[in-house]
């Protein structure tokens, strides 16, 4: 029992001790940000304490906490949801019931969670999707990739190139009703990682070239650790909600599962020796829009401090920033939400400048008070206003656009 309470005391002493750390004044809800902050920063500490003890993985606790969410497929009047696979991958599909002359567009949403967590059946993606499949009048498809640690890469983005591909075939267009000419793919963090890699080698593939109307990144990140320490790094450091330290500790899962790639990607003396010539890529001191450059200086990350190669660090299915400009340009209309107060803000930032100077269009939505996740609080017990506005503002392009 005195273990239970001391236990108990020290939750509420840390609870309050964050709760009343400084955050940004420009927040809508700021006691719900705290608030939502506070959760992940004591998760993120009990998750260190419980590996350093040897109890579990640092990133089994974000799973437990991510899988308290998860829901069965509910169907109501308008829309059918069911659980089914596509090659083989599960994925939850969202039909539209009400008759239609015409047919449908279709949404593919990729959901996030940093590779190691996250699932289309959790509350706030389900729905996300539903309220897609029903403002749209669309087919929406989310499918459930397979994560690391246990998967590394290329395992995700495999997964999903192969339920695209599965999706895009004319049987399973004709099937669902659905417009081959009316088709997105989007997805929020690392989701929207994956919709920017699996874009770029689908345009890349003279079979499923131009079959994507559009894509819709969601404050992405996009460069995959190549510089750690861009001027929204520096910033927000400590968050809120995404930290520096958790955001690459849980990234080289997927990239390189081993101590010392981690530290050295905190250190940014990661890269390989070889690499500087993709630095041009990520250079934040050309690509960046003033506004954001403030008063910080441009260091380049050191090269050859890694005693083992990691080809994904350099690899453009991980880091999609890191394709030439000609393979830019045959990339389709494309939506990018990026959030003031979020690490990677910067590579949605700079993603926006390369596809506008490659001639993409591009429409970018930039929340000053939005925070990373920003989509994930539209529903208890974390509820946002500021989800509905970015939900808003995703719904209302898409209604434009596809």
């Amino acid at each position: 029992m005195g273990y239970k309470t001391l236990f108990f005391g020290l939750s509420c002493i840390l609870f309050a001790h964050y709760m009343y750390m400084p955050i940004p004044e420009n927040f809508e809800e700021r006691w719900k940000v705290r608030m939502i902050d506070a959760v992940m920063k004591i998760s993120s500490l009990l998750a260190t304490l419980f590996e350093n003890m040897g109890l579990m993985k640092f990133e089994d606790i974000f799973f437990i906490l991510m899988s308290i969410q998860n829901t069965e497929p509910v169907s109501d009047e308008n829309i059918t949801v069911i659980d089914t696979d596509f090659s083989d991958i599960p994925v939850r599909l969202y039909l539209p019931k009400r008759k239609s002359e015409r047919q449908r567009p279709a949404v593919i949403y990729i959901h996030g969670g940093a590779f190691v967590t996250g699932s289309f059946k959790m509350l706030p993606y389900d729905s996300i999707n539903q309220f897609t499949a029903n403002k749209l009048d669309a087919v929406v498809v989310a499918p459930d990739y397979r994560l690391a640690p246990k998967y590394s890469f290329p395992a995700a983005l495999e997964d999903c190139v192969l339920v695209i591909k599965f999706f895009l075939q004319d049987k399973v267009l004709e099937k669902y009703r659905m417009n081959p000419s009316r088709i997105c793919i989007s997805g929020d963090s690392s989701g929207g990682n994956l919709v920017a890699a699996v874009t770029q080698q689908l345009q890349d593939d003279p079979e499923y070239k131009n079959k994507i109307k559009a894509q819709i990144l969601l404050y992405t990140g996009l460069q995959a650790i190549i510089d750690t320490l861009m001027p929204s790094y520096r910033e927000y450091e400590h968050g809120p909600f995404l930290s520096r330290k958790v955001a690459i500790k849980v990234t080289y899962l997927y990239l390189a599962e081993d101590e010392e790639s981690a530290n050295a990607i905190l250190r940014n003396e990661h890269m390989p020796e070889g690499s500087r010539h993709l630095f041009k890529f990520v250079n934040w001191s050309d690509l960046l829009p003033e506004k954001y450059k403030k008063n910080h200086v441009y260091t380049e990350p050191v090269l050859g401090k890694l005693n083992a190669p990691y080809p994904a660090l350099v690899n453009s299915k991980t880091s999609p920033l890191l394709v030439s400009d000609s393979q830019l340009q045959i990339l389709p209309l494309t939506y990018i939400l990026t959030c003031e107060h979020d690490i990677l803000r910067d590579d949605g930032l700079i993603y926006v400048t390369r596809l506008r100077n490659a001639g993409v269009p591009v429409t970018h939505d930039h929340i000053e008070d939005g925070i990373h996740g920003a989509l994930s609080f539209a529903t208890a017990p974390f509820y946002l206003r500021l989800s509905l506005r970015v939900r808003d503002k995703y719904l209302s392009w898409l209604e434009e656009n596809l």
